[in-house]
């Protein structure tokens, strides 16, 4: 009698976990849409100033630092203050990153945009948004397409981890695909799924946002620590 009263009360709290995770998902999704012209319009500031190096990145909502408690806290915002650190140079930063774009959108909408630019600094982080509808086939086609399209020095980064299955076997295989296709023209790839696989449940807990699948702050953190080895060979192309 006793095991089955815990039985029942230990079913109950776990409704009661999943009920109150969903509505905390529901609320962060609302409040970071919310954000989402916010970041935008920040970025767009930021095109219009002046630096002595151009810095680019082409990407999804993650680019724009959705998630983070501030724009420039998304990675592209960590590799921007590192730049500028490492060069003691003014950086202007183009952020042509669209929240929810896809492989194809990249395409059609940021590298028109892409090829008016000279980036000295160019990094790629695209591909989770083809992940829930994921067909291997097209993915490559279009990762492909992608790639043609970019400078010899850009710094792609392979798809995050989402952790959990079945997403992770998509992620595993849109990665294998990436990197077969990036090494075709010898595209430094960094590794950004294993970079955030090694923070195991520390990652999954204190990494990212209310809608639990934007980073956060110290997630972001973790996605420029992937692409800093790499943006740091290309500051040091630059400045030999």
């Amino acid at each position: 009698m006793l095991l089955a009263i815990l039985a029942v009360g230990v079913v109950a709290g776990v409704v009661l976990w999943v009920r109150y995770l969903t509505r905390r998902r529901a609320f962060w999704y609302r409040e970071l849409t919310e954000r989402i012209p916010v970041h935008a319009e920040w970025w767009r500031e930021q095109r219009e100033k002046t630096g002595e190096l151009l810095y680019v990145a082409v990407g999804d909502s993650a680019a724009q630092g959705i998630g983070a408690s501030r724009p420039h806290r998304s990675y592209s915002g960590v590799i921007a203050t590192r730049i500028r650190k490492r060069t003691g140079r003014t950086v202007r930063v183009v952020n042509l990153g669209i929240s929810g774009a896809t492989v194809r959108i990249a395409i059609d909408k940021e590298l028109p945009r892409l090829k008016k630019l000279r980036p000295d600094i160019l990094t790629v982080s695209i591909g989770a948004n083809d992940i829930a509808a994921f067909d291997a086939q097209a993915f490559e086609r279009d990762i492909r397409d992608l790639l043609q399209q970019l400078p010899d020095h850009a710094i792609i980064a392979d798809l995050p981890t989402f952790y959990f299955l079945p997403a992770e076997k998509r992620v595993t295989t849109a990665n294998v695909i990436l990197r077969r296709v990036a090494a075709e023209r010898d595209f430094t790839v960094v590794p950004l799924h294993a970079r955030m696989k090694r923070q195991g449940l520390w990652g999954v807990t204190t990494q990212f946002a209310g809608d639990l699948f934007h980073p956060n702050d110290r997630g972001y953190r973790v996605w420029a620590s992937a692409f800093l080895p790499a943006v740091d060979r290309r500051i040091d192309e630059l400045e030999g």
